[in-house]
């Protein structure tokens, strides 16, 4: 390893106790005053974000766009702090789960069950949460340039057990082995996927979209589902649990359908989507 990324791990190691030593509300004020900064005076990515938001609601006047744009700066930055300070961010959280029996229908099939979920929400918390209450559940990651950082983020999120392994790193023999073996195949399927996906409507506009998700059902049968963990208050969260509609056995079809389930979660709660990705880069 680098000597730069491994001095960006132990810069990271000593955040995590620094943070760790302070309150939860404490924590959220520094996060407020980081999202400040970064939305006033760091500028990458807020224009593709500030664009994505028209382009999705193309209604909405330049004040509301400010706003949420605000409050997306704000939620992220508190949701960052939190997963850095993991585990000592887990106490006291008051989790709400809803459709935990679709996730138990599925599961009892014993297929294995194709889980996704998108760039929003606190996605690491449902993490967690499927890490604890599942016997197997691991997520196909993309391996950051910073092998320091890369490092740090696999250990965090492997606290709760889940386990995580890289796209382009035998990650497709990876994956029928879990789904052989009974477990939830975590999958973040919403940035644009390039001539490789397949465009689907979001937001009113075609968008290349992975693909993977349709794949790995089409050629196992193991149901798909969609989850979401969404902030309701401080310390306050809500996982949902979505069936995926496969009666058309199509790539295009399925992942429509799970697409239209993202949309619906982030229209009700914009300022938890991550808008910075060029999510409508690629034309049909």
């Amino acid at each position: 390893m680098k000597l730069s990324h491994s001095m960006s791990y132990y810069s990271l190691i000593v955040l995590k106790k620094f943070l760790s030593t302070l309150s939860a509300s404490t924590r959220y004020k520094i996060s407020n005053q980081l999202a400040s900064i970064l939305y006033n005076y760091i500028n990458i990515r807020k224009n593709q974000a500030k664009n994505n938001l028209k382009k999705a609601f193309p209604n909405w006047p330049d004040r509301k766009i400010r706003f949420t744009l605000k409050k997306m700066y704000q939620f992220f930055s508190f949701n960052f702090i939190q997963f850095i300070s993991v585990p000592k961010s887990w106490e006291r959280l008051e989790i709400e789960v809803i459709g935990r029996d679709i996730l138990d229908s599925n599961l009892e099939k014993g297929q294995g069950v194709i889980f996704i979920t998108g760039h929003f929400g606190a996605w690491e918390i449902l993490g967690k949460w499927l890490g604890e209450y599942t016997e197997l559940f691991a997520g196909i990651a993309l391996r950051q340039k910073n092998r320091g950082a890369n490092q740090f983020f696999q250990e965090q999120r492997e606290l709760p057990g889940t386990k995580q392994f890289y796209k382009r790193e035998n990650s497709i023999e990876i994956a029928y082995e879990i789904l052989s073996s009974n477990g939830v195949l975590g999958l973040v399927s919403d940035q644009d996927a390039r001539e490789k996906g397949v465009f689907v409507n979001f937001f009113g506009s075609s968008a290349s979209t992975p693909k993977g998700a349709a794949l790995f059902h089409l050629n196992t049968a193991a149901p798909i589902m969609m989850g979401a963990c969404i902030q309701k208050g401080f310390q306050k969260y809500e996982i949902r649990f979505f069936q995926v509609d496969t009666s058309i056995q199509s790539v295009e079809r399925i992942t429509q359908s799970y697409t239209n389930l993202l949309e619906k979660c982030i229209r009700k709660n914009p300022e938890q989507y991550f808008w910075f990705h060029k999510r409508w880069k690629t034309e049909p």
